[in-house]
């Protein structure tokens, strides 16, 4: 396995250009918005873009501009360029990037939210003078996750906006954040890549996974990049295909098998495997979902015989009883995160929920 490098190292942006050209038009303007939101789902490039930004700022516009005044026409900044080398090392003095903290002095494991201590030091930063002599940026990666005293220390930065300062805000879920953190900045959203695009980035980048199973995970991915690259780290496919093989029993689960696998992805040592199971189940019952209420339009199979396995299931139960399931398997899973549940009962529990409701279009 290859470490995919982080968006701060990241030269190229793929998919964006509607995005990419927006702020640049903004910048060319000369009335650029003091702080953005960059939306859309995650692990689609959004930090990527947030990092490109942020050098094109800190470099003055650019490579240092064309020739005889042209105005800049890409975000691009060359990678031997030094305000490049220093945001990569994290070595700019302009630079200010807030993630979650450490839970721990040992440093073993991220807090689950940003925290007021997080983000106070950020009014400080942005009104010094920037020490190279332009802006001072700001990058918050990801602004869902802070709490409700990070947020409120946010929105007092963004209500009195130092000059020469700029606020790249990532959200997945823009709807969770303060809607006066909303009505503050520019949004800007990002749309989900092309199956292709993620294909060719899954192959750049995971060169030892065979193209069918690049296929595959494009398809999972859902337009998001980090979401098959994290599915390609962790057997996401062999899993999707151990769920599918279970679920292909309905409405008679074959409860061995479900142990089996119950126990394989619950071990303590097995925490991205029980991620992925979570999300990929959630996932997988969302599209039975949407495929129903497109009537029979249908959905590219991921694997051989999903389509057919929807299809039964769909005359098995109505839409909203499948949407009560999914809500129900959706809170099981988050709670059994949240308070350290026993991980194996909670995968058999959500199974079994869907038994049950399969059960009923069988009688």
């Amino acid at each position: 396995m290859t470490d995919s490098p982080h968006p701060r190292e990241t030269s190229e942006l793929f998919g964006h250009g509607a995005a990419e050209s927006a702020l640049l038009d903004a910048w060319n303007s000369g009335r650029l918005a003091h702080a953005w939101l960059l939306c859309g789902p995650k692990g689609i490039g959004k930090a990527t873009l947030a990092y490109r930004f942020a050098r094109f700022a800190l470099a003055g516009g650019g490579d240092g501009g064309g020739l005889f005044g042209d105005v800049p026409s890409s975000l691009e900044i060359r990678p031997d360029h030094p305000v490049f080398r220093r945001i990569a090392s994290q070595g700019h003095a302009d630079l200010e990037t807030v993630e979650r903290g450490w839970a721990d002095d040992k440093k073993s494991k991220l807090r689950s939210e940003i925290v007021v201590e997080d983000v106070r030091g950020i009014g400080h930063f942005m009104s010094l003078t920037p020490a190279e002599g332009g802006w001072r940026v700001v990058i918050i990666d990801s602004a869902d996750e802070m709490n409700r005293n990070a947020a409120n220390a946010v929105l007092k930065v963004l209500e009195e906006p130092p000059r020469n300062a700029l606020m790249l805000l990532i959200s997945h879920s823009p709807g969770r954040l303060l809607p006066t953190i909303r009505s503050r900045c520019r949004r800007l959203m990002l749309q989900p890549l092309g199956e292709d695009v993620v294909a060719d980035l899954l192959t750049r980048q995971r060169p030892e996974v065979g193209p069918t199973e690049v296929a595959a995970l494009a398809k999972l991915g859902e337009g998001s990049i980090g979401k098959a690259l994290a599915l390609a780290d962790e057997g996401g496919l062999d899993l999707y295909r151990d769920l599918l093989n279970l679920l292909q029993g309905l409405p008679r689960l074959d409860v061995p098998a479900l142990h089996a696998f119950g126990d394989k992805v619950a071990r303590p040592e097995n925490d991205g495997s029980f991620r992925t199971v979570t999300e990929l189940l959630g996932w997988w019952l969302a599209r039975l979902i949407r495929a129903g209420g497109r009537q029979g339009a249908g959905m590219a199979e991921v694997v051989a015989g999903e389509g057919a396995l929807m299809e039964r299931l769909l005359a098995a139960a109505s839409l909203e009883h499948w949407l009560e399931v999914w809500e129900k398997i959706t809170t099981l899973f988050a709670r059994t995160e949240a308070v350290h549940l026993d991980r194996k009962q909670a995968v058999l529990g959500a199974f079994m929920a869907v038994e049950r409701l399969a059960r009923q279009g069988s009688r």
